[in-house]
């Protein structure tokens, strides 16, 4: 399974064509996606209000993709109010699962209400879960699933009130690998890359890729880069020795294994 992780930079207002700058960054890795493959989105990449476009425009980019498709998230309204939502898309361009953000963060607050169905989801015969930004930083939304993920996908849009993004990546980078060791788990991220202008704050780009089976230390982290994307081969029979490994040492978790 290939996994692509984004982490252009976005523009936060509403005439905004962001949609435009992924395909843009996607196209040169088309070609060789499958339909087993992900592509994960930053969290509200799409800001426009309408959430019957975000739907169609997401449908069509897994069309053209050719393999499932975590679509970021969007402000969708509802009866009590707004969430903060995401879809999942498979390769012909249907909804397959969603996700909502748990814990909004900061002034999100006044914009969107607590979420309430976990993005436990099932992609290729993997367990996935997919928390939307600041929900990753919380460990009792792990304890609240059914069974223990392969793979832990985080739709971002990091925020920093330092003067360089540097703190920010810091803790997001140890964070998601102690998250992919203690949950014996793949980690990936996907952002807005710095400098992305929010209304008050800027964006980190904290994206990238956490490995909990590698054994070189400068490897259990990849950010992204420069470049806007990264692409990984995941292997999930890797994962599974590192698992046994820890479970005949008696240091993992496998009650839900």
């Amino acid at each position: 399974m290939k996994l692509v992780l984004l982490q252009p930079e976005l523009d936060h207002s509403p005439e905004a064509d962001n949609i435009g700058r992924i395909r843009d960054l996607l196209s040169p890795v088309m070609p060789s996606l499958a339909s087993d493959d992900i592509v994960l989105l930053p969290e509200r990449f799409d800001v426009n209000e309408s959430r019957a476009r975000y739907e169609a425009d997401a449908a069509a980019l897994a069309r053209d993709l050719g393999c499932h498709l975590v679509a970021g998230s969007h402000h969708e309204p509802v009866d009590t109010g707004t969430l903060n939502s995401g879809l999942l898309f498979d390769a012909s361009g249907q909804i397959r699962g969603r996700y909502e953000k748990l814990r909004p963060y900061a002034t999100e607050r006044e914009w969107v209400q607590p979420g309430s169905a976990l993005g436990e989801l099932d992609i290729a015969g993997r367990r996935v879960l997919v928390l939307i930004c600041a929900d990753f930083w919380f460990a009792d939304l792990f304890a609240r699933a059914d069974k223990l993920p392969d793979l832990i996908l985080v739709p971002a849009l990091s925020v920093t009130r330092k003067t360089t993004p540097d703190y920010s990546r810091a803790l997001w980078r140890h964070l998601a690998v102690a998250r992919a060791y203690e949950f014996g788990a793949y980690v990936a991220i996907s952002d807005w890359a710095y400098p992305s202008r929010l209304p008050a704050l800027f964006a980190s780009g904290v994206g990238g890729f956490a490995d909990p089976t590698v054994v070189d230390p400068s490897a259990l982290f990849s950010p992204i880069g420069p470049s806007g994307i990264a692409v990984f081969e995941i292997d999930f029979e890797r994962l599974a020795a590192f698992r046994r490994d820890r479970v005949a040492r008696g240091f993992f978790w496998k009650a839900k294994v």
